[in-house]
């Protein structure tokens, strides 16, 4: 969401030629034999507003891992000739993922919800913008972005914290220091349900809907996901009985919240068949419906907090999980909160609120409906898209 329409994918393909090697380790090589030798696991990612470089391992290496992750971030030398070949590497990324419409059906709906933008781009880019990327790009990007006042460094596991700062401290001293410059701000208008198809020969209709809420700061964000967890949290879940177990309409169904710092959405996914697609629409947005006419009973919004309270706390059972909890929180929420936290604020969410939130948010004027498929009737979908 830092990018301009010219350099869109930068801040993935960035990621990627980190890893081709520094001053120290001139080698990609150099890079991966050094820390499979140490028994590490390792990669990198790229989202809409962060990208994180990490490594795992035995806490004996903690010091060289830190070596190995602050070199690429630091000392990166973006090799001409290794980005070249990267470009071919990227765009296959691209590509394979536009053959897994699970996948791929989530960046049509961020095309349609946002549109020409950053936060409707995908974030690798296009083919197009891949193959016109240039050294002098990359490294005027992460002039920009690589500074200190923008990265955070989070070590989580059996160490000793006083020791792991310090060694923080030296690993990335040489950080260039400044602050990250402004993303664009999103721009949201909409008056109407919208629809959004891909034609593609595939077996079954991929679709997900996306339903317009707010940004994670939100004070109703423990009531938005308690919500959403009474519609696709675990296999109990109300859309999981309805779609799978009563109509045997899909083998998956699902239901997140997307949050960012400064929008957000409801999204609904499934696979359903073609001749079945009006069907599973209607089931869908029912089960929608029901949550903002009626109150969920006692009973279950007590099932869905533990349902979100236990598997919280399952996530938190490695090193590495704890080190994206909380590294998270600081990098895009600011507020940290422990997972006693969290609970607390799971707990105080009544069945009015529930009840209200989604009176307020999910509305027609708010709803899209991205598909992947050989979709013959689009008016016919247009004619069931409300809530």
């Amino acid at each position: 969401k830092y990018e301009d329409k010219k350099v869109s994918g930068v801040s993935h393909f960035l990621e990627h030629m980190c890893f081709k090697g520094t001053a120290k380790r001139p080698k990609a090589i150099d890079i991966v034999r050094e820390l499979d030798g140490h028994g590490c696991q390792y990669n990198a990612f790229t989202s809409q507003e962060m990208t994180g470089y990490y490594a795992k391992s035995d806490r004996r290496h903690l010091r060289k891992i830190l070596d190995v992750v602050s070199d690429i971030y630091l000392h990166s030398t973006f090799p001409e000739k290794e980005m070249e070949k990267e470009k071919g590497v990227i765009v296959e990324e691209i590509r394979m993922y536009e053959d897994l419409p699970p996948r791929h059906i989530g960046d049509i709906l961020l095309s349609l919800l946002y549109g020409d933008q950053p936060a409707g781009w995908d974030v690798a880019g296009t083919e197009k913008t891949v193959r016109a990327l240039t050294r002098a790009a990359l490294v005027s990007y992460r002039e920009q972005h690589y500074v200190s006042g923008a990265t955070t460094v989070i070590v989580a596991g059996s160490i000793d914290e006083a020791e792991a700062e310090r060694l923080v401290r030296d690993s990335f001293s040489a950080m260039p220091s400044g602050r990250k410059s402004p993303k664009t701000a999103v721009i949201e208008f909409q008056t109407k349900p919208m629809v959004s198809i891909q034609q593609k020969k595939t077996d079954q209709v991929h679709l997900a809907f996306g339903i317009r809420t707010f940004d994670l700061h939100h004070k109703d964000m423990p009531t938005l996901r308690t919500a959403v967890a009474v519609l696709g949290g675990g296999m109990s879940s109300r859309l999981f009985q309805k779609m799978r177990d009563d109509l045997g309409i899909c083998y998956y169904v699902n239901a997140s919240a997307e949050n960012f710092t400064d929008h957000g959405f409801v999204q609904i996914g499934a696979g359903v068949p073609h001749k079945r697609l009006a069907e599973a629409v209607s089931a869908i947005l029912a089960e929608v419906r029901t949550l903002v006419e009626r109150e969920v009973s006692a009973a279950e919004l007590a099932h869905v907090k533990e349902y979100l309270i236990g598997t919280m706390y399952l996530g938190l059972e490695s090193s590495d999980s704890v080190a994206d909890f909380f590294g998270y929180q600081e990098i895009v929420r600011k507020e940290l909160r422990t997972p006693a936290q969290v609970v607390e604020k799971i707990r105080t969410v009544s069945a009015a609120d529930i009840q209200r939130v989604c009176r307020q948010y999910f509305r027609s004027a708010g709803l899209n409906l991205a598909l992947i498929g050989d979709v013959a009737d689009q008016s016919e979908i247009e004619k069931l898209l409300a809530i």
